[in-house]
């Protein structure tokens, strides 16, 4: 530890990103990429945008970003924030919409991203988790808690991938007007109810997406939130103290571009839905626990093996997935991430024979 830290740093735990090593032939579904590569009309877009116009700096406000996605959802441009990724985009929720003081404590489930307390700890946020039921299910009843400074969970949630009804969300929001709400729907292309069709009724609600996932643009960083109009004003007050140009000239053209082609959108969405529920299969013949899911990947556990060891014999075999030691009831999960057909039929053979080793072994 260094002498120079300020008194806040020596007291963060930081979040710990999913692992990104380079080995030759790696099947790796451990960080919930997407499968697909970006659509075309993003690669055009960007070697279009390559050019002396970089010497330039972006437009601060990222208007034309912000008008493709109200256009997607039906909002107005006013309605919309852009940020360099959810990630950055939920830790400016945090600071400007999310620290209600001691005695009002944020609430978001004990099971879901670990971005979350790492946020609270940096902006010195009270908050306090809520436990999924003993399905890994969240429910609404427990969040209609009368001291709550405002509510946060993804839908689906992560890493167990279980999605909460969009009338439940509105029931929330109808129970609690003066509650903020804030949905995170990194994953809800996959299967779930998006809430972005209550943000005009209810003021109290801002939905977080990003492009990471069912747009494969993981490697450029865009995420966006829609709420009404002073919930974006408040984020752009703490951008605009932050930094004012999060996004360069080639997210923003790529993101417009991936916004736009939503035939290839819908096609790839459906194959990474396809191959999820292709893979639960086979990963019920083989006895696992799946949960639903209505995400990219699934969480599983199996009842005669340790999360570890099968996470490790994995790894032998050039196979990430992702495990959590904590909390220790999700200890013996997976969490594995969709890939193509060909990299869920390697995951399967895997485990088929690591199962089968270890039951000859017993007998």
């Amino acid at each position: 530890m260094s002498i120079f830290w300020s008194d806040i740093v020596h007291q963060l735990t930081p979040y710990v990103p999913g692992e990104q090593p380079q080995i030759s032939g790696l099947v790796k579904l451990n960080t919930n990429e997407n499968p697909y590569p970006p659509s075309p009309r993003v690669l055009e877009a960007l070697r279009a945008e390559v050019g002396e116009a970089l010497r330039l700096y972006p437009e601060p406000t990222g208007r034309a970003l912000r008008t493709a996605v109200a256009r997607q959802f039906g909002l107005a441009a006013e309605q919309v924030f852009v940020g360099n990724s959810s990630d950055e985009v939920l830790a400016h929720v945090f600071m400007a919409l999310l620290n209600h003081g001691e005695h009002r404590p944020l609430l978001f489930p004990d099971i879901s991203y670990a971005f979350y307390p790492v946020y609270c700890g940096l902006y010195g946020i009270a908050h306090r988790t809520v436990p999924l039921d003993e399905q890994l299910g969240l429910n609404v009843d427990d969040y209609l808690q009368p001291d709550a400074g405002a509510i946060i969970f993804p839908n689906p949630n992560a890493p167990t991938g279980r999605a909460v009804p969009r009338a439940e969300i509105e029931r929330l929001l109808q129970a609690r007007p003066d509650t903020l709400v804030v949905i995170d729907e990194a994953y809800v292309d996959f299967g779930a109810e998006s809430a972005v069709p209550l943000v005009n009724d209810h003021a109290n609600l801002l939905v977080v997406q990003t492009l990471s996932k069912s747009r494969s643009l993981a490697g450029l960083r865009v995420g966006f939130a829609m709420g009404q109009a002073p919930l974006i004003e408040a984020l752009m007050r703490v951008k605009d103290s932050f930094n004012s140009y999060p996004l360069d000239r080639l997210a923003t053209a790529g993101a417009i571009a991936a916004m736009d082609d939503a035939p290839y959108f819908e096609r790839t969405r459906r194959a990474v839905i396809d191959s999820r529920e292709r893979l639960a299969a086979s990963l019920r013949a083989l006895q696992f626990e799946v949960l639903p899911s209505q995400a990219n990947f699934l969480f599983v556990r199996h009842p005669a093996q340790r999360g570890a060891d099968l996470a490790a014999a994995l790894r032998e075999r050039s196979i990430l997935v992702r495990r959590f030691d904590q909390p220790a009831r999700i200890a013996d999960h997976l969490r594995i991430s969709i890939g193509t057909d060909a990299q869920c039929d390697a995951l399967v053979k895997a485990l088929t024979e690591l199962i089968g080793e270890t039951h000859h072994a017993a007998v």
